[in-house]
């Protein structure tokens, strides 16, 4: 018999949103399993949250990209440079929608220049030949390798489309991440008793509060908001009806609110609908698999 994998999850970035806050980090998770590291998004920050988790960035293999607001990507390129720039020889594996091999092919030109420079005055190997990046844009098996399988579903995030969820098969354990997403019969099924749901999340006296104080009256892009994400009376919902043993909650609007980016009320919005485990995320939490 096999010796069961050692997986954990490290949530790297927990915030919500394109603004720029110190409470928490743009979106961005890991999953390592036995050593090996799987990028879930890469927000702006990620690089710098890496290093402190303690995370070996030559041991990144792949990266997930769930969809394609900047909030989600914004260090999408700088991380694979970085990566490059500190020993990786690759191949690393890039998949999420289009247009990512256009997002990639024109960092890779915006950075040209430094790119040249490095091969040459230090011998490093292509950066451009050690990316494969596959654009994925329907319900399908994404990868595969010894230590899991990944499978994507579309999910609804307004004009975001398409957008994805991801769930991460570890030997017997099962992890779901939502990516943005407003609230989905068709994610329940995706997630069907799984060991751990990581969830989005919004607060929707918070969203108000950030239309009231940004965008008065604007109840278009309240309208945007709402519909594209899930309250937290919905996420229990959806965990609840989904059976899954752990839900993490994740993406949080608003992020650093003094007054609503607080734990217990995360924990109470959400546990009205859901009696099952919950975590509320923080930037660099660990949380075994």
């Amino acid at each position: 018999m096999s010796q069961a994998k050692y997986a954990e999850l490290v949530l790297l970035g927990t915030g919500g949103g394109p603004r720029i806050w110190a409470a928490r980090s743009q979106p961005a998770s890991a999953i390592i399993v036995d050593g090996i590291v799987y990028i879930i998004d890469a927000g702006n920050g990620v690089t710098v949250q890496l290093a402190k988790a303690g995370i070996d960035t030559n041991a990144i293999k792949s990266v997930f990209i769930t969809h394609n607001h900047s909030d989600h990507v914004a260090d999408y390129g700088t991380l694979l440079l970085r990566t490059w720039q500190s020993g990786h020889k690759g191949p690393i594996n890039c998949f999420g929608p289009p247009p990512l091999k256009k997002m990639t092919n024109a960092y890779i030109d915006y950075m040209d220049w430094d790119i040249n420079l490095r091969i040459k005055h230090e011998g490093r190997p292509d950066f451009r030949s050690m990316l494969n990046v596959t654009e994925i844009e329907n319900n399908m098996m994404v990868y595969q390798d010894s230590n899991l399988k990944v499978d994507s579903l579309k999910v609804p995030h307004g004009e975001a489309d398409p957008s994805f969820a991801y769930r991460f098969q570890i030997d017997n354990k099962i992890i779901v991440f939502s990516g943005d997403t407003s609230k989905s019969e068709e994610l329940i099924n995706f997630s069907s008793q799984a060991d751990i749901l990581v969830h989005e999340v919004i607060n929707l006296q918070g969203v108000d509060a950030i239309v009231k104080n940004t965008y008065p009256g604007n109840e278009a892009f309240r309208n945007h908001i709402v519909e594209g994400h899930t309250s937290m009376a919905e996420v229990g919902e959806v965990a609840t009806k989904a059976e899954v043993k752990t839900l993490v909650l994740n993406h949080f609007v608003p992020t650093g609110s003094p007054v609503l980016d607080k734990e217990e009320i995360w924990l109470a919005g959400v546990g009205e609908n859901f009696e099952g485990s919950i975590i509320v995320g923080t930037d660099l939490k660990k949380i075994p698999i």
